[in-house]
């Protein structure tokens, strides 16, 4: 089985750090193919953004596809274009924000998610609304920092990061925490023994979602919204 996990946006340090993450997760045979948008922005921060990337995400998808990929993981936690990557692929097209919350949705009864600039914020509320989990998101939270800020070595992302969690315990109460960016892909195992509770990385959920609908037989329907493009 081979699954693309997929950067939308063009640097390449991220998309080495969240190809990591789902090879950490992977299941024995599954080969992890991680590509990066080149030419999109260097970081997602924004409904600009989300367009301007989206022509390169939508290469890449059609280049794995073609390469005998069996599933696609866009590894933004916008889930940019995603109706458009389902359209012109075959099998499951998994996005990292629609998994983590729907992974949280099933080991909590209430969640927070985490994210960076507070422009992202309305952003993914609008995404747990679209998924139906508007009643088990306490809070959308922003560390107030930008994506790239976690690519950085020697900068505090990392604690402002957890920092942002220890408000959501104690002012949200909530019982798991999503982290609302790819590139925290590394750090959910550590707050996740640091602060006693859930906290879910999208990309490894992500990840091992589109292997089990592969190994379950499942494919992308065409029959409808996700209809290969009309030759045009």
């Amino acid at each position: 089985m081979k699954i693309a996990v997929i950067n939308p946006n063009s640097t390449q340090s991220m998309t080495d750090k969240i190809a990591a993450s789902a090879r950490a997760v992977a299941g024995h045979g599954v080969e992890i193919e991680g590509r990066t948008g080149h030419g999109a922005p260097a970081s997602i921060e924004g409904h600009h953004d989300e367009v301007m990337c989206a022509p390169h995400l939508l290469r890449e998808v059609r280049e794995a596809v073609e390469g005998g990929a069996d599933a696609i993981v866009v590894a933004c936690f916008d889930d940019p274009a995603i109706g458009a990557c389902r359209e012109i692929s075959t099998g499951p097209v998994i996005g990292i924000c629609e998994a983590g919350v729907k992974a949280a949705s099933m080991i909590a009864t209430s969640f927070s998610v985490v994210t960076t600039l507070p422009r992202s914020v309305p952003v993914i509320e609008e995404l747990v609304r679209r998924y139906g989990l508007e009643h088990q998101c306490r809070k959308v939270r922003s560390a107030e920092i930008p994506v790239l800020a976690l690519e950085e070595e020697g900068s505090n992302a990392a604690a402002l990061v957890q920092a942002e969690i220890t408000r959501a315990i104690a002012e949200d109460k909530c019982e798991a925490i999503v982290l609302g960016c790819a590139g925290m892909a590394d750090l959910a195992q550590e707050l996740s023994r640091k602060n006693g509770l859930p906290v879910i990385d999208g990309v490894a959920i992500a990840t091992k979602m589109a292997e089990a609908l592969v190994g379950a037989g499942l494919t992308t329907s065409k029959i409808g919204a996700y209809a290969a493009p009309l030759v045009k």
